[in-house]
């Protein structure tokens, strides 16, 4: 066998092992944000791999700008600091966010995504008095937490529109309980969150994904499938050794990276 061959198969079998490890990782990311299903589904899995080859600084990548990037940067980081290990910037999330953004959603959630940076800012500008750049730690992190339990109480009432409209095409026509489930709970006759102009708009099944859930999950699934992420993070271990089907857990001790 040629040398050749042989590179190309290790390359291959490389490659296969990337996939796996991010399809876990959207899994996990998955599981830490409450099951719900990542925007962008299994196209995360193939754009990851596009998402290998480190962004050239200060260039855009699709309608991202340099200072696009840097923004996403902040918002990650703010997410995931630096503590004992690197944080989100560290690991250049902020480049992963907008290729994820420009190559795996849709028209519409690309728009629901670029308009929730600017409603970002803006909310810092409102809350702060100084732009999220411009913003404290402190301030960005108040900010941020406050959108993040904005977008989980909007995505509870959006899943419960879905889950509500498929008992609904489920049931007989004539069936009580379909008729029944006509009167929704208060939280699908709430206003969109965040949104000032938005007067009576209902979350419904339709309604798109919040924007700082997006911004959350690719900062989450950018970090964990990082080399920062997945060694300083996480223990990793390249080639492991014998299997120890129970190991004592200490609280606060880092998960094992997955390994394919």
């Amino acid at each position: 066998m040629s040398s050749d061959t042989e590179q190309d198969r290790l390359s291959d079998r490389v490659d296969a092992i990337d996939v796996i490890s991010r399809r876990e990782a959207v899994r996990r990311v998955s599981a830490l944000l409450g099951g719900v299903a990542l925007v962008g589904g299994s196209s995360l899995i193939a754009a990851c791999e596009k998402a290998r080859a480190p962004a050239v600084a200060g260039t855009k990548i699709g309608e991202f700008t340099p200072e696009d990037v840097a923004f996403l940067d902040e918002v990650a980081d703010t997410i995931l600091p630096e503590t004992k290990t690197p944080g989100a910037k560290a690991a250049k999330v902020g480049a992963f966010m907008a290729l994820m953004v420009t190559d795996t959603y849709s028209e519409p959630e690309r728009a629901t995504f670029r308009e929730g940076m600017r409603k970002l800012d803006q909310a810092s500008r409102q809350a702060n008095k100084a732009s999220f750049m411009s913003a404290t730690p402190q301030q960005r992190l108040s900010l941020l937490e406050t959108l993040d339990r904005e977008q989980k109480s909007y995505t509870d009432a959006r899943e419960a529109a879905r889950t509500s409209d498929a008992r609904k095409a489920a049931a007989p026509k004539d069936s009580t309980a379909a008729q029944g489930d006509a009167y929704l709970p208060d939280q699908r006759k709430e206003n969109v969150p965040g949104e000032e102009s938005a007067g009576a708009a209902a979350i419904t099944a339709d309604t798109p994904t919040h924007y700082f859930r997006m911004m959350k999950e690719l900062a989450l699934l950018g970090y964990f499938t990082s080399e920062i992420g997945y060694t300083k993070a996480m223990r990793y271990v390249e080639t492991p050794g014998r299997f120890d089907p129970c190991v004592p857990y200490v609280e606060g001790e880092q998960a094992w990276a997955s390994h394919a």
